[in-house]
């Protein structure tokens, strides 16, 4: 019996070695440029070790928000102004930030995320996902009803089917940038008679 667990363990130990080394050398041969997109074999190694470290009552967890409307508006509007600067209104990850980051956000409107159970998702969303730039959004550890992460899941689902026009209202619940923000002011005083506003307005246009 010995004997066979110390075979079994070397094979292990050999597997890990021979993966280390192949590790070693795509690193050495690709660099640390965080412009490449990560090859079949580093994306299949991470999607199946993601799963492996989530566990399984988290997994089988069900979602205990119930989908509604107004859940989906808010949950709409959560999503707009949190996760949108990384995965876009739209889910796909076509930002300038999510475009930087290595991995690159996943689309989440495709099969590799909708196949995900609610669980995983609800705790992929509180606990976030190490070596990547999904974060945890989580505020306290084993906390499980955090409704605002739940009701995010419902939105996810929503995301293959989600329509042009709430597309254009969450586009208005984005955060601005202090610049945009200067120029809605600059806009709003021009609007309400102040005259000082008007080349500053020039100003912005030119640019």
């Amino acid at each position: 019996m010995k004997r066979t667990q110390l075979k079994y363990a070397g094979v292990l130990l050999a597997v890990i070695f021979a993966a280390s080394v192949a590790l070693g050398w795509m690193v050495l041969s690709r660099g640390f440029s965080a412009r490449l997109e990560p090859n079949a074999t580093e994306a299949y190694v991470a999607r199946h070790v993601r799963r492996l470290a989530i566990p399984r009552s988290a997994r089988d967890a069900k979602n205990p928000v119930e989908s509604s409307s107004e859940v989906l508006s808010g949950a709409m509007e959560h999503f707009a102004d949190h996760c949108a600067s990384c995965h876009g209104n739209d889910g796909q990850g076509r930002t300038l930030i999510g475009r930087g980051l290595y991995p690159k956000p996943p689309d989440m409107a495709r099969p590799d995320t909708q196949e995900l159970s609610d669980g995983e998702l609800y705790y992929i969303i509180e606990n976030g996902v190490r070596f990547t730039g999904m974060p945890a959004f989580g505020e306290e550890i084993g906390n499980e009803k955090d409704e605002e992460s739940w009701a995010l899941v419902h939105f996810i689902r929503h995301l293959p089917k989600i329509t042009d026009d709430e597309l254009a209202e969450m586009k208005n619940m984005n955060p601005k940038s202090p610049r945009e923000l200067k120029q809605e002011e600059t806009i709003r005083k021009f609007l309400e008679g102040d005259d000082s506003a008007i080349p500053a307005l020039g100003h912005q246009h030119q640019h």
